[in-house]
This record gives C-alpha cells, sequence and structure tokens, in this order.
C-alpha cells in the first residue's frame, strides 16, 4: 500500500486538496479531524488535558475548550510541548488503526493529511509526499481573512512552522493553489495519475510510526 503525505503552511489550500482526494476515491486521514475527536465529550484526550491543564480546559458541554487551550499554549513552547506530548500518541494510535483497516482491504493508496508533516519527521513515514503552496501574498490575504485571526497571531503562527520555502524543497510534488482551485485540481489529477501508474523511487527512511504531524492550535 502507498502511502502518500499531504501537508502545507495554513492558508494554502490542503484542506480544499484533501476534499478532492477524498472525491477521486483515496482514503484520507486527516490529523484535524483526529484531534478533534479526542477532544469531544468522552474523548481519549480530555482527562490528560485536565491533569496537565487544569479543569476549566473542558467546556460546559464535556468538550475541551480549544479556544482557551490554545490560548494557554500557544507562545509557550514548553507548554505546547507538554500538549503534543498527550495528543501524539493518540493521533497515532488513531492513524494506525486507519492503516490496518485500509490494508486489510487491500487498498492500494491513502493519504495522510497532516498540517505538520516535515516539522514533526512523519514524512518518514511515507512514501511520496505532496505540499500544497501559495505564494507569501495569497497565503497572507486569505489567512487574515480567516475569522478571529489577527497580525500578530499570524506572525506567530508562521514562525513556529518550517518555511514554506524549505517544505517546498523537500516535497516530492508542488500544488500551486493561488491561481485558483481548477487549476490545482488538475495539477492533483496529474499527480495521482502518476502515483497509480506504477512504483515511486522512495528516498524517504521510515522512522517507524512515532511522527504524527499534530494540528494547528
Amino acid at each position: 500500500m502507498m502511502i502518500v503525505g499531504l501537508t502545507g503552511g495554513i492558508a494554502t489550500g490542503k484542506s480544499t486538496t484533501a476534499e478532492m482526494i477524498r472525491g477521486a476515491g483515496i482514503p484520507v486521514h486527516d490529523a484535524d479531524a483526529a484531534v478533534h475527536q479526542l477532544m469531544v465529550p468522552g474523548g481519549a484526550a480530555i482527562a490528560p488535558i485536565t491533569v496537565m491543564f487544569g479543569s476549566d480546559m473542558v467546556a460546559e458541554d464535556g468538550s475541551v475548550d480549544r479556544q482557551k487551550l490554545g490560548g494557554v499554549v500557544f507562545g509557550d513552547p514548553e507548554k505546547r510541548r507538554a500538549l503534543e506530548a498527550i495528543i501524539h500518541p493518540l493521533v497515532t494510535a488513531h492513524r494506525d488503526r486507519f492503516l490496518q483497516e485500509q490494508r486489510q482491504k487491500n487498498t492500494a493508496m491513502v493519504v495522510l493529511d497532516v498540517p505538520l508533516l516535515f516539522e514533526t519527521g512523519g514524512d518518514a513515514n511515507c512514501d511520496f509526499v505532496i505540499l500544497c503552496y501559495a505564494d507569501d501574498q495569497t497565503q497572507r490575504s486569505r489567512g487574515l481573512a480567516r475569522a478571529g485571526m489577527t497580525e500578530d497571531k499570524w506572525t506567530a503562527i508562521l514562525a513556529s512552522q518550517m518555511p514554506m520555502s524549505e517544505k517546498r524543497a523537500r516535497a516530492d510534488a508542488v500544488i500551486e493553489t493561488q491561481h485558483g482551485m481548477e487549476p490545482a485540481r488538475q495539477q492533483l489529477v496529474a499527480i495521482l495519475e502518476q502515483l497509480r501508474a506504477g512504483p515511486v523511487e522512495n528516498s524517504r527512511k521510515r522512522t517507524g510510526p512515532n511522527a504524527t504531524g499534530g494540528a494547528e492550535t
């Protein structure tokens, strides 16, 4: 089974690309969605987050208050690492169950949708990595248009992630999204046709299922 990594910076069109991949009939594991499941009422992350960060991190409905938690860990590397130490093993287990299920179905190709794939070394678990890319101006314009986004928060998010230029150099294929999603879709179709045509050269050494590439908080 071929494992394809899908990543990109914030506001580069990765989520839309993942939807197009699903539309092409390829199973996708969404790391952000897995994190969300861990934080809903009854989720596996609620108890350890409560122990580490306090009961006030849990909302009245029993879910983790992600906005409040983000305010605590954002800009504090030590607390962010503590949260990652809770979340990453749980996301790894979720991902491994997904991969096991797909292998049992004899699925030919799956995609791991991971925001911080390179930052966490998760690309070592992939046979091929696709990067969604937008130029600085487009990325910034999209990002600042998001609800709740500020200049300071935008700057801090970019500072916490690998530069897009480095991600681009490390990716096996790049989808340019600044020209609109139809041109991006055409690029994606060409990449998927290439992958389906036969084996690709794999220069990535797998290091085991340890790096999950956690979600953007």
